[in-house]
C-alpha cells in the first residue's frame, strides 16, 4: 500500500513571494488615514487664529516679508523652533503658488502628513496584543473625526501629540533600547518646546519608562539635550535669549493673566466638551476605554494627567486636550478589538470584527456632521472667499479694517498681499470715540475697506458694498470706492502700530 506523499511545508522564499502580492494591512491603513486627511489641507477653514498669526505670519516674516505681529511676539511669549520650521514650507508653497495660499496649503498639507505618526503609533500599540488589536486600533486612527479635523491645522497641539505617540512606542518597548531611548528623548523634548503644558504628561511616561531602571534617563537625556540645544540656537539665531520665551509665556499668562482675557472655565467643562463631542458615543466609548485602560494603562494615566493639568488652567481650548482625546480614543479602540475575541466561533469573531469596525466609522461620520462640528468645518471659509476676492481686485490699493477683527482674516499676504493695510479699531487710544470721523479724514489712503454690515452707515459715503459673507457670526463686507490711494494727514493707522497700541 502506497502512502500519499505529504504536503511540503512552505518555505520562507514561498511566504514571501505570497505576502508580497498582498500589501500589509498598515499600508492600507496609512493610505485611507492619508485620503482622509490630505484633501482637508485645500480645505481654507481653520480652527483658530493660532495656526496662521503664532506661526505661519512669523513664518513668512523670517523670510523678510511684512507680516501681522500679534501680542505674544511683541511679548516673546513663543518659541521661533516651530515658525523656523515653517518657514521652508512656506517660502516653497509661496513660490510654487503665489500670493500666500501656497504657503498656507503647503503647510497643512505637511501637518496633514505629520499627523500619519498617529495612526502609525496606533498600530504598534495594538500590535503588542494581536493582530487584530493592531488593525482595528490602526483603523479607528485613521477615520476618527477629531484627528482627521486636526490633522492638517498647524497647530501645536496635534503637533507635538504626533511626536508623543511614537515616543511612547518607543518607551514601552519591553525593554527599550539605548537607540530607542535617544530617539525617545529627542520627540519628548521636540514636544516640549512645541506645547511645554503638555510637559507634566510626557513626565509621567517618562516615569513610568525609568523608574525601575533609572539608567535609562541617561540616553533619554542625551536625546532630549540635543533638541533642546537645536532650539536655543534657534531663539539665538532670531535674537532672542534661549527659553525666555517659557518664562515670558508663563508670567504673561499666569502671573498676568492675559490668556484669562480670552475667556475662562470651570475644570469640569472639559468634561462637558467631550459630552458634547461624542454626544451618545460616550457610552459604548466609556466602556471601551475602561477596557482599554485595563489592557494599557500608562496610555491611560498620562491622558487623565494631561486632563487635569488643563483643568487647572482658567483658559480653556478644547484643541488644549488633544494629547488626552487622542489616547481615550486609541484606548477605547484597544478596548473594542477584545470584545472581537470575545466569540469563540471565527465566523462570529469576523461578524464581530465588521460590526465593531462599522460602528466606529458610522459613529465617526454620524458626529463630524452633527452638533458643533458642521460649524467648524467652516469656519474661516467666508473670511478666505472676502481674502481671495480682494487679492484679484486689480484696482486695490490699500485696505482698511473697520473694526473687522484681523484674528479672523486669513493673514497678511492671502489679505491684501504687497498693499498697505490699515485698520481702525474703537478701543484705539488714538481716534477712540472718533472712529466715522477719523475714517472719513484718512480714507483717500485706501480704497477698499472691511466692515461689518451693521456699520454700513457710518462708513464715508463714497465707499459702497460690494460683496458679504458669514464672518465671526455676523455678515463682514468688501466696502469699495473709486480712485487711486494718496497720502492723508492724521495717525498712522498702519495695522501693526495700531496692534502696538491697543497691545493685541
Amino acid at each position: 500500500m502506497t502512502l500519499p506523499a505529504a504536503a511540503a511545508e512552505p518555505s520562507d522564499a514561498d511566504c514571501l513571494a505570497a505576502t508580497a502580492t498582498r500589501p500589509h494591512p498598515l499600508l492600507l491603513i496609512l493610505l485611507l488615514a492619508t485620503a482622509c486627511r490630505l484633501p482637508l489641507a485645500f480645505w481654507p477653514n481653520f480652527h483658530h487664529p493660532d495656526e496662521i498669526f503664532q506661526y505661519l505670519e512669523p513664518a513668512s516674516r523670517i523670510w523678510g516679508d511684512d507680516s501681522i505681529v500679534s501680542w505674544e511676539w511683541r511679548h516673546g511669549i513663543r518659541s521661533w523652533l516651530l515658525p523656523t520650521i515653517m518657514a521652508g514650507p512656506v517660502a516653497i508653497g509661496d513660490w510654487l503658488v503665489p500670493g500666500g495660499s501656497g504657503a498656507f496649503i503647503l503647510s497643512r498639507l505637511l501637518a496633514a502628513i505629520a499627523s500619519l505618526s498617529i495612526v502609525a503609533s496606533a498600530w504598534a500599540f495594538g500590535a503588542r496584543l494581536s493582530r487584530t488589536h493592531a488593525i482595528l486600533a490602526g483603523f479607528v486612527a485613521a477615520i476618527w473625526f477629531e484627528f482627521v479635523y486636526f490633522a492638517p491645522h498647524t497647530l501645536s497641539e496635534p503637533l507635538a501629540t504626533a511626536l508623543i505617540l511614537p515616543a511612547a512606542v518607543l518607551l514601552t518597548r519591553d525593554p527599550p533600547t539605548r537607540r530607542h531611548l535617544i530617539e525617545a528623548g529627542a520627540l519628548l523634548a521636540f514636544a516640549v518646546l512645541i506645547r511645554f503644558q503638555y510637559a507634566p504628561a510626557i513626565a509621567v511616561l517618562v516615569l513610568q519608562t525609568c523608574w525601575r531602571d533609572w539608567s535609562r534617563m541617561v540616553p533619554l537625556a542625551l536625546g532630549g539635550g540635543i533638541v533642546l540645544a537645536v532650539g536655543a540656537m534657534v531663539d539665538a539665531a532670531h535674537g532672542a535669549v534661549p527659553f525666555a520665551w517659557m518664562v515670558a509665556n508663563i508670567h504673561q499668562n499666569l502671573f498676568l493673566g492675559r490668556s484669562a482675557e480670552f475667556g475662562t472655565a470651570p475644570a469640569s467643562v472639559y468634561g462637558i466638551w467631550i459630552l458634547g463631542a461624542w454626544s451618545l458615543a460616550v457610552v459604548p466609548l466609556g466602556l471601551a476605554i475602561w477596557q482599554g485602560g485595563r489592557r494599557t494603562p500608562i496610555l491611560f494615566w498620562i491622558a487623565l494627567t494631561n486632563l487635569v493639568t488643563h483643568s487647572l488652567i482658567a483658559h480653556k481650548e478644547y484643541r488644549f486636550i488633544f494629547l488626552s482625546v487622542t489616547l481615550f480614543i486609541l484606548l477605547a479602540a484597544l478596548g473594542s478589538a477584545d470584545w472581537i475575541a470575545t466569540p469563540r466561533s471565527p465566523a462570529r469573531r469576523r461578524w464581530a470584527g465588521l460590526l465593531i469596525a462599522g460602528g466606529w466609522m458610522s459613529a465617526s461620520a454620524v458626529l463630524a456632521a452633527t452638533g458643533a462640528m458642521p460649524d467648524q468645518w467652516m469656519k474661516g471659509i467666508g473670511a478666505a472667499r472676502l481674502a481671495a476676492e480682494l487679492k484679484a481686485d486689480p484696482q486695490m490699493c490699500g485696505l482698511a479694517l473697520y473694526d473687522a477683527p484681523f484674528y479672523l482674516l486669513p493673514g497678511r499676504s492671502r489679505l491684501a498681499g504687497d498693499k498697505p493695510l490699515f485698520a481702525l479699531y474703537s478701543t484705539d487710544p488714538l481716534i477712540r470715540g472718533r472712529l466715522a470721523g477719523t475714517a472719513g479724514a484718512v480714507s483717500s489712503e485706501f480704497n477698499r475697506m472691511l466692515a461689518y454690515q451693521r456699520a454700513a452707515p457710518e462708513l464715508p459715503a463714497n465707499f459702497t458694498a460690494r460683496d458679504c459673507d458669514m464672518v465671526g457670526g455676523a455678515p463682514l463686507c468688501i466696502f469699495a470706492r473709486d480712485g487711486a490711494c494718496e497720502p492723508a494727514e492724521g495717525p498712522d493707522l498702519t495695522l501693526n502700530d495700531v496692534l502696538e497700541r491697543i497691545d493685541r
